[in-house]
């Protein structure tokens, strides 16, 4: 049985989660593969696109860059303990936490994981496959919302009005 079957199987057996998209899965892996790749390959060996670096001092693309993978992590292991950690006997919208500020923090720790490599060394070719990246979390996260808006109506609805999708508001309306 492959993971993606293993997987499917514990979501449909959890009456408390409710589904992502049917190739999501696949498309991470391919995603990080590619941006792996292509960041790889540009940043360390072919050199095409990474002219940007001698413009931003060392200290800066560090400091960003380890900054953006520190808020990626935490956003991944917070979202990803709620979620999958904890069982909710009364299914419902979960609002705590980082769910509280964004409702997609699990994707955008991935967004922010590439962005964070993007500071560190600057690839404009890898930058092309992170665009394509936020173009595809975002398709998935309207697909998911979709799902959640048929089980969970009006309360998932004014959660979508009080929570943003991708930028934190920096005050409470």
């Amino acid at each position: 049985m492959t993971h993606k079957h293993t997987q499917n199987k514990t979501h449909q057996q959890r009456d408390d989660l409710t589904g992502e998209y049917f190739a999501g899965d696949a498309g991470q892996i391919i995603l990080a593969l590619l941006f792996a790749a292509v960041w790889i390959a540009d940043s360390f060996f072919l050199e095409y696109s990474t002219f940007l670096n001698q413009y931003v001092p060392p200290v800066f693309r560090i400091s960003f860059g380890v900054l953006f993978l520190a808020l990626s992590g935490y956003l991944a292991k917070t979202g990803l303990s709620i979620v999958f950690g904890e069982n909710r006997e009364n299914p419902g919208v979960i609002r705590k936490s980082v769910f509280n500020i964004v409702r997609h923090p699990i994707y955008l720790s991935e967004i922010l994981l590439y962005f964070g490599l993007l500071i560190l060394n600057i690839s404009l070719a890898a930058a092309v496959v992170w665009i394509i990246g936020i173009a595809f979390f975002h398709y998935i996260s309207r697909y998911e919302e979709s799902l959640l808006l048929a089980r969970f109506g009006k309360e998932y609805e004014q959660y979508m009005k009080e929570v943003p999708m991708w930028i934190p508001r920096l005050r409470k309306r």
